[in-house]
């Protein structure tokens, strides 16, 4: 099969773009429709106009609206090689737009120009530079040569006359592009960390003038991208265009500004040591990976499905990292000075050149400096993290655990060691371990320095998630050990308890028994004595020795991995950092007493070759997840904790803080559009909200689930037969028309009442219920609802309708408040709620409600409700119905059940009291919106979006 393509010529052709490939064949991907087939190269060679740029490969194809982009790989920097491959990061991409030969060229012309202005700027390729001071092996290269790309943003255009609105709408909205922007498109401010992030030293030299003047002239070209063509008059409604400007700004900082993204042309990335020898070596690489780990599967599928198996490059997200370092098999012996102190021998050879031969004989040090360094080993430590795209997100915004068990913030992270040249004959050692957050259902407000985490959904909802989360753990890596850091005292308790109690549960009806240690970290390194962490390493030492480590020689599984640690903190950042790698140290000594070597009998124990590796790692997991380096990196670099440290954690996470309030919610949305799990309809829906739903929590689920629970509960009189139930917004308050905000609740049919409940969806509980006689009805009303007039969504009459159910209440309608959890409820028999009733018997739940039935009032009483928004944006839930289809369907299905509970004399004609007429008409909803709330949207817009 063949590999990949290494390098691409990207030009517009007259009917659509063309991706050739090197030596290979020409790919064109249509303008009318984008779909995308194989050309030969002789058909296209005559329509260039000399307008082209080269790209190292294709990270997708970026679909919203009626708009498409081509995202392309610019600039790479070789990070790391293994086995002969070599690893890179995308340091920078370029969008083109597929609207028209005419921006496709523009877009190219520009990017081609910017290109090879920076080309001449520095001359250079940073990937040629960077092997030797990574401490790459520099034996081993691509056979394409990158071009001279330095660290940087690679503008998506140039000026040009021709202003779109959709440039109009960049430079008008500059300044709020998402959590990345002013730090990573500033060169002076991130340079260090890039390079850190990249698996090198920290040793740069400051970034020249010339660096700053092209990173500001970049990000001046970048912000008038060509537009598509205008083509008709967009629809008030379509607000995706409006945010398409920062949903391409997000999607060039996310796949390339970041440098988070790594990829190889022969090497699968996604794939650990142990896991490799289960997949497929035939076929192409995409058809190898592991889907968990792969980021850009969705935007690349267009060219799978199409065969354009060359061109579907997998990406990961997360960290690629190697250092070399050098042991002796045979350390220096201690000797006893003439005072009775121990001293290395090395303390006695001067290594200076004249007395390098005139050593003490007795010091066991064999000639001078040059046979001393023979004696001296070589290896390779090689770190990957792999995040995973389940769950992906944002630190306050991505929480615990979803229905599926999947984890906020799961990485898993594979440490290497090797010869540096992988030569035949050496073993290599391969030693896994994972993180992820607590597998209970929590959330956490973004508006606090130290939020309390709040619990949300029933007991058997969480279990059912955690034991899912720990089986999936289970068949992937065998026995797993969870460590968790969290305070036992304070706010961080609540979710640590739940985590333990589940633990107990899960271990007590599984065979399978998983290891749980609850280390207080905080407690126990108090004092910032942070080396305490040895005493979680001597506990779980027995453990860890019993999972063993992966083994190679030349291809060939000595032994696998039979385990996995399991670390989580709070987020999953900080604290972990220091655990793991305190783990990854622990390994390492075990896998160099394999090879015969004792480090703590090497005279040079500082080990910041690997202390340097493992703070690049958890300060590149952290800006993924949190937007800044982690906290506690001095510790992992240093294996010191000083007051400095501490001033730089306490700016960190003011940072933290600023990014979490203000540019997450966009870029969590654009996060879960690329990934795939949800649809355009997630930016209308943050148009309207400025925030967007979370897709790993099915909606759809959740309200039938609670339209059965209230069923069991509420409807009491089992005569009575349930004809149906719906969710519903409806007024905060009862008995109005429009009070904000709007909740989401249940109305439950049967044959003789109308039941209309109050919902608390975090406990997944009844908080109170009206129910109504069917007989008492007077009059539905059903049409146009708007409720709000502050975004576009918000003033559609075909999506915002409702109905008003009027009717008169009497001694058998009842309303009821829940004082007391409801969780114990098996059935309705433990009930003895009857229509109208007093509540009698000490099983009754309803023992605990407060308040007499409803007293009879003269005048009519109105319960409003209006129409959830049925267009979902989780991918795969295409509605069936319409709102107004839905509300007609509700009030017509009341009106008939209404009508056969009548009793009428022969003759006479039944009189419908359905109608329709606007519940709150657009004008009315114009009116009632104050300034007051239309200033402060706009505050909320121009921060957020």
């Amino acid at each position: 099969m063949p590999g990949l393509a290494r390098k691409l010529l990207i030009f517009a052709a007259l009917d659509g773009l063309v991706i050739q490939q090197r030596g290979g064949p020409s790919t064109k991907i249509a303008y009318k429709d984008n779909s995308i087939t194989q050309v030969s190269k002789d058909a296209t060679h005559s329509e260039t106009s000399g307008k082209t740029f080269e790209a190292f490969g294709l990270v997708g194809l970026l679909t919203v609206s009626k708009s498409s982009f081509l995202i392309t790989i610019v600039k790479r920097q070789q990070v790391a090689q293994i086995k002969g491959s070599p690893i890179y990061v995308i340091t920078d991409v370029a969008l083109t737009p597929l609207s028209s030969k005419t921006e496709a060229e523009l877009s190219i012309a520009n990017t081609q120009a910017l290109l090879q202005k920076i080309d001449g700027d520095h001359g250079m390729d940073e990937s040629d530079t960077d092997d030797e001071e990574g401490g790459l092996s520099t034996g081993i290269s691509d056979e394409v040569g990158d071009d001279s790309m330095p660290t940087g943003s690679a503008a998506l255009s140039q000026p040009h006359r021709r202003t779109t609105s959709v440039a109009e709408d960049v430079i008008a909205r500059k300044g709020g592009y998402g959590r990345f922007a002013q730090k990573w498109f500033s060169k002076k401010g991130w340079t260090a960390d890039q390079r850190r992030n990249l698996g090198m030293t920290s040793a740069e030299s400051n970034p020249t003038s010339s660096d700053e003047s092209s990173s500001k002239d970049i990000r001046a070209k970048a912000a008038e991208l060509p537009a598509p063509d205008d083509g008709p008059k967009r629809n008030s409604i379509d607000v995706v265009e409006s945010l398409l400007p920062k949903l391409l700004r997000t999607t060039q900082i996310l796949f390339g500004s970041s440098q988070s993204f790594f990829f190889s042309y022969d090497y699968d990335l996604t794939r650990s040591f142990a896991n490799r020898t289960t997949s497929n070596n035939e076929g192409p690489l995409h058809t190898r990976v592991d889907p968990t780990f792969w980021w850009n599967h969705n935007i690349i599928q267009p060219f799978v499905e199409s065969g354009q198996s060359s061109l579907a490059m997998p990406l990961i997200q997360g960290f690629v990292g190697q250092r070399s370092f050098e042991m002796d098999p045979n350390p220096p012996k201690v000797i006893v000075g003439l005072d009775g102190a121990a001293k290395s021998s090395v303390e006695l050879v001067d290594l200076s050149a004249t007395q390098s031969t005139e050593q003490n004989p007795d010091s066991g040090v064999s000639g001078g400096s040059t046979d001393r360094s023979t004696s001296h080993k070589s290896f390779l430590l090689t770190l990957i993290s792999r995040r995973s795209v389940k769950r992906a997100g944002l630190r306050y915004l991505r929480r615990g655990v979803d229905e599926e068990g999947f984890t906020a913030n799961s990485v898993e992270t594979e440490q290497i060691l090797s010869d540096p040249s992988w030569g035949s004959g050496r073993k290599l050692y391969s030693f896994l371990q994972v993180r992820g957050s607590i597998p209970v259902f929590f959330s956490q407000s973004p508006y606090s320095f130290k939020p309390v985490p709040q619990l949300s959904h029933s007991d058997e909802t969480n279990y059912k998630s955690f034991s899912q989360h720990f089986k999936y753990l289970s068949d992937t890596y065998g026995s797993v050990q969870a460590v968790s850091l969290v305070e036992k005292h304070g706010a961080e308790a609540i979710v640590g308890d739940r985590y333990e109690m589940f633990m107990k549960r899960l271990n007590e009806e599984t065979p399978k028994r998983v290891g749980f240690e609850w280390f207080d970290f905080h407690a126990i390194c108090r004092g910032m004595r942070f080396e305490n962490v040895s005493l979680l390493m001597d506990t779980l030492g027995e453990k860890l020795d019993s999972f063993g480590q992966t083994v190679e020689v030349d291809g060939k599984q000595l032994s696998k991995q039979e385990g996995v640690l399991r670390t989580n903190c709070m987020d999953c950042l900080d604290r972990t950092n220091v655990v793991q790698s305190a783990c990854g140290m622990r390994a390492l000594e075990s896998q160099l007493r394999d090879e015969g070597i004792d480090m703590s009998l090497q005279p040079d124990q500082t080990t910041q070759w690997f202390n340097t590796v493992w703070a690049d790692n958890g300060d590149a997991v952290s800006k993924q997840y949190a937007s800044t380096a982690a906290l506690k990196g001095d510790f992992t670099r240093t294996r010191k904790r000083d007051f400095q440290g501490a001033i730089k954690d306490m700016g960190l996470s003011i940072s933290r803080f600023y990014s979490g309030i203000v540019n997450d919610y966009f870029s969590q949305a654009a996060i879960d559009f690329l990934l795939g799990n949800v649809t355009s309809v997630v930016f209308e829906d943050f148009e309207a909200n400025l925030m967007s739903s979370d897709p790993g929590v099915s909606m759809q689920k959740m309200r039938q689930h609670a339209i059965e629970n209230s069923q069991k509960l509420v409807v009491a009189d089992e005569h009575e037969e349930f004809i149906g139930g719906w969710t519903l917004l409806t007024p905060q308050l009862p008995n109005t028309i429009k009070s904000l905000p709007f909740e989401e609740s249940i109305l439950l049919l049967t044959d003789a009442g109308l039941y209309s409940v109050r919902f608390d969806w975090d406990m997944e509980k009844v908080s109170s219920f009206e129910r109504i006689d069917l007989q008492h009805i007077s009059h539905i009303t059903y049409g146009t609802y708007i409720t709000s007039t502050l975004s576009a969504a918000q003033v559609d009459e075909q999506h915002n309708v409702g109905f008003v159910i009027k009717y008169k209440a009497g001694a058998d309608d009842i309303t009821r408040v829940n004082t007391r959890s409801m969780s114990n409820i098996q059935s309705r028999a433990e009930t003895d709620l009857l229509a109208g009733s007093s509540v009698s018997g000490p099983q009754s739940i309803f023992k605990s409600f407060t308040g007499p039935a409803t007293p009879t009032a003269p005048e009519l009483t109105v319960l409003a409700l209006k129409a959830v928004p049925v267009r979902s944006a989780v991918a795969g839930n295409e509605p069936r119905l319409s709102e107004m289809e839905q509300v007609k369907g509700i009030c017509f299905e009341i009106e008939r059940m209404i009508l056969l509970g009548q009793v009428v004399e022969l003759g006479t004609e039944r009189k419908s009291i359905v109608e329709s007429g606007d519940i709150i008409s657009l004008s009315e909803a114009r009116k009632s919106t104050g300034l007051l709330e239309q200033l402060t949207h706009s505050i909320k817009k121009l921060v957020w979006a």
